[in-house]
Formats: structure tokens, sequence, C-alpha cells
């Protein structure tokens, strides 16, 4: 028995060098590895390159909430559509009052915003234009019609204190240009100084003292551009 054991034992021997010698390889046993389940609410599928073993993603950083309608910084803000200028020096969009429908004497509209400041602040060319009329009236007192370059609209400013130095009809004026001081001439309260500015859409006449009046609050808003 010990014989047949110890023969046995020199076969395997033997057999076993020849399949090294041989370059036989034996093949390694291949284990499936269990699956992992995925964390609640991640995908359970396995990418490019995946070992198959799903790991929860490191946390997220939540995402920043839009500055809705604000720029950038460093950006420069557009003018609004209409493209023009806040006629008063140092008075912003805020500042400004609706009072195109506000009732005045004699059943009459306003027809018009009026923009309070004190007397003798700059008053600014809204537009590009033509100084088209210098006038003194009873109501408005002393006032400025100007005329943008395609002639299809009028901008009235008018309760000056008085005209810029030099100021003449049919003057070219740019936009920004200081054309006179806020006062109270006319009909306005020495107590309440203001401008009152008007918009009008002129007829095919280009007559200074006709026109459609316009709300100009919210197109010195940037809220409408003219029509």
């Amino acid at each position: 028995m010990l014989t047949r054991l110890l023969a046995l034992g020199v076969v395997i021997g033997v057999a076993g060098w020849w399949l090294l010698a041989s370059g036989n390889d034996v093949p390694e046993a291949v284990v499936a590895a269990p699956a992992v389940p995925a964390p609640a609410g991640e995908s359970s599928q396995a990418g490019p390159g995946s070992t198959g073993i799903n790991v929860a993603p490191a946390e997220r950083a939540p995402a920043a909430a839009a500055d809705v309608g604000r720029p950038a910084a460093g950006a420069t803000v557009a003018p609004g559509p209409s493209g023009l200028l806040l006629p008063v020096q140092g008075i912003t969009a805020a500042q400004l009052q609706d009072t195109f429908t506000d009732a005045r004497s004699q059943g009459r509209v306003h027809d018009a915003i009026d923009i309070l400041a004190a007397e003798g602040t700059p008053v600014l060319a809204v537009a590009d234009g033509t100084i088209e009329k210098l006038f003194d009236s009873e109501r408005g007192g002393l006032t400025v019609y100007q005329f943008e370059p395609g002639g299809t609209y009028c901008y009235y400013y008018a309760h000056l204190q008085r005209y810029a130095d030099g100021l003449a009809e049919k003057q070219v004026i740019k936009r920004g240009d200081v054309i006179g001081y806020v006062g109270h001439t006319g009909n306005a309260s020495p107590d309440a100084p203001h401008l009152h500015f008007e918009i009008h859409r002129l007829g095919p006449e280009k007559q200074w003292w006709k026109g459609e009046s316009l709300n100009p609050y919210p197109v010195l808003r940037g809220e409408q551009a003219l029509p």
C-alpha cells in the first residue's frame, strides 16, 4: 500500500512539472462580487470604468439663486428702451411720480409729469435735437420746445427759472446739455419749484404747440419705449 502511494506521488509530481514546463497557465476562478444596493435617490447603473460597486456621490453644494434682472458686477447698465435722459440733474427714476392724469384747473388734465427739485437745479436735454421754440407763457412761464432730429417727437420743459446762457432757437443740442434751470415761473407755486415735462408726438405739420400727449413717466423710467 505504501509503495502504491509513493508511486502515485511521483506521477503527480511529474505531471505538475510537465504542465509548468509547457507554459500552460491554470486559469483563476472568477468570483462574482455581490452588488451593493445604491443609496436612495441615486442611480444604480454603473458608468464607464465602473467597478460595479455603487458609491454614494459627494454632497453637492446648493445652486446659487439667480439674480434675476440684476447686472453682473462691473457690467454697464444700458439706458431704457426710449434712450431718454432724466431731465433734472441728480434726480433718479425712483423719485419720479406719475402725475400725467392729474386734474388741473378749468377741467384740464395735466398731460405731463412734475419733477420736484431745488430752485436752480440744472435742466438737461433728454435727447439730441433742436431748440424749436423759446416761449414765455402765462401758465408755463419760461418754456423750451425741443424737436428730436427726426421731427417725430417734441419735448416740452416749463416753469424754468432761466434759460442756459446762450440758448437760442434753432440751436442744435446734445443729450445731457444744460438748457435751463428749475424754477417756479408761470403758475407754479414758489413753495414747490419743479420742472413740468411733456412729450408730444407731432403731426405732419410739425407744429410745436400741437401734438398727441404721451405719458413721460414710464418712458423716463425705462419701462416703455416711445411709440
